[in-house]
């Protein structure tokens, strides 16, 4: 059996879930109707990007989600002040 993945959030190690059923567990009840659909409707070719996406929801880091928004309200600055 593979050793468990593993990544860091707000200074304490955590597990990743990496199986569907675990991921699924991982997420908040309201979020599952719309996994369960993400999953039923990926091709062969978009499962890996679609388990990935929901893997990391599944794990939420607020540091790295507030940069991301920041990230994205400067790019919104930039693109309107062109």
């Amino acid at each position: 059996m593979a050793e468990p993945m593993k990544t860091w959030v707000g200074g304490r190690e955590v597990e990743v879930p990496t199986t569907i059923p675990a991921i699924r567990a991982a997420l908040p009840p309201e979020r599952r109707a719309a996994f369960d659909q993400a999953v039923s409707e990926a091709s062969v070719m978009e499962i890996h990007a679609v388990l990935r996406h929901w893997m990391f929801e599944a794990v939420p880091d607020p540091e790295a989600d507030a940069i991301m928004e920041r990230l994205a309200g400067e790019e919104a600055e930039r693109r309107s002040a062109a």
